[in-house]
């Protein structure tokens, strides 16, 4: 049996490091298109266990799968696309709630278990010069809703209601016990 995690996130990779179980890393080529008639909380668990799904694998080999948005006022903040698309993803969020959601899979066989795991936040007010200092140091290009919370826009967050390790991209705390019951071979020694 191995661990897969379906994700070239470094993020992600540094998040499932936590759990002290070896994995290997295989990311999943899928296209990401959201359905705009579905719900975000919806999509994001389609995606997370299309990509799964899509990882080659053996039998009891087990996979994790994740896809994050940020969703402002109804509309769905994915990667950015550009520095100008990055500038007006954070001219949305400054001032305002905002949900950070990933959707997360489990596959192991034909046992699936998919989850979206939702946390709250709220920025403070922004400056036009501190969203284009932002977007000038490069962090926000990779990262939906184009601001790594665990970075430089740590400074922006006012209020946060939920997982932090969500936001970064792996609710951890969930996932964990999500594996303690698709694999409780995996996790039995380490908890």
């Amino acid at each position: 049996m191995q661990l897969i995690l379906a994700s070239g996130s470094p993020r992600r990779k540094e998040l499932l490091s936590l759990f002290h179980i070896p994995f290997t890393v295989v990311p999943a080529d899928v296209d990401e298109t959201m359905d705009p008639a579905n719900a975000p909380c919806e999509e994001v668990a389609r995606l997370s266990a299309k990509k799964a799904r899509a990882v080659k694998r053996e039998p009891d080999d087990v996979v994790i799968a994740a896809d994050t948005i940020v969703v402002c006022e109804g509309k769905v903040l994915g990667k950015p696309k550009s520095e100008e698309n990055a500038y007006h993803m954070l001219s949305l969020l400054s001032g305002r709630d905002h949900q950070v959601m990933t959707g997360c899979t489990v596959l192991r066989g034909e046992k699936c278990e998919t989850f979206t795991e939702v946390t709250d936040l709220h920025f403070r007010t922004l400056s036009e010069r501190e969203i284009l200092a932002y977007i000038a140091s490069g962090e926000p290009m990779d990262k939906a809703g184009a601001y790594g919370i665990q970075g430089g826009a740590a400074l922006f967050c006012r209020r946060m209601e939920g997982d932090y390790y969500n936001v970064m991209g792996l609710p951890v705390c969930r996932l964990w016990q999500t594996l303690q019951s698709i694999a409780p071979e995996l996790t039995e020694e380490h908890s």
